[in-house]
């Protein structure tokens, strides 16, 4: 299968590299590149890409504003990719947002080669790229910079089993499936069967958007 991939970066330099790297690759096809998010989002409607991997911070439409568009589209729009954001920081209110936008993840813009098309094909199958470590991180620069109140839960986490909020909870903390298998004396492919059925039945795309729900729903805050 062919992973239809559009490049979205103000640096000329930034877009060559990333193309001659992901078309060298047999099951990566780059059909598109784009200067800043307006052009991204018009060349994306054009060519329906499977990837799109958006610069955070560029002139006239930043990656955040079009990782919304795409992602949130207007009626009449059926196609959505996954949105892989590009960064020079690993943390930032912008990768958050992103997140909440229904962005698959974030990767630095320095990664190995190797990292690059990892990160294609993962966000292609429908994984999200956000690690452990990652997700750590954000979390708490999230919280020193935007303390989250605790409002009234989320209803739809009452359509989750307690050992299914368990589980998101652990997620949210920031541990791999090894680590909430170990902590819960689960098996590693139970953990993954409870993720996706948390997945189906809060109707998320991927472990990111499961991140940013648990905290915005309250059920778990950062520091805890």
């Amino acid at each position: 299968m062919i992973t239809r991939v559009i490049i979205v970066d103000d640096q000329a330099m930034v877009r060559a590299g990333f193309a001659a790297l992901l078309a060298a690759q047999s099951d990566i096809d780059v059909v598109g590149e784009a200067s800043d998010g307006a052009q991204g989002v018009e060349l994306s409607r054009s060519t329906h890409p499977d990837v799109v991997l958006m610069d955070v911070r560029m002139p006239e439409m930043d990656g955040l504003e079009a990782a919304r568009r795409l992602l949130a589209p207007p009626p009449g729009v059926t196609h959505r990719p996954r949105v892989l954001m590009l960064t020079t920081f690993d943390v930032d209110d912008y990768v958050y947002e992103a997140l909440r936008a229904g962005a698959s993840g974030f990767l630095l813009k320095d990664a190995p080669p190797a990292d690059l098309v990892a990160a294609v094909r993962v966000v292609a199958s429908g994984e999200a790229l956000l690690a452990p470590s990652v997700t750590r991180r954000l979390i708490e620069d999230f919280a020193r910079r935007r303390p989250v109140s605790r409002g009234k839960p989320d209803l739809r986490l009452n359509g989750l089993t307690e050992r299914e909020t368990e589980v998101l909870t652990l997620v949210a903390r920031g541990r791999s499936n090894t680590e909430i298998a170990r902590a819960l004396v689960l098996a590693e492919q139970t953990v993954k069967t409870h993720v996706s059925r948390v997945l189906t039945k809060l109707d998320l795309r991927d472990r990111a958007q499961a991140v940013v729900f648990a905290y915005e729903s309250g059920l778990v805050a950062p520091g805890e």
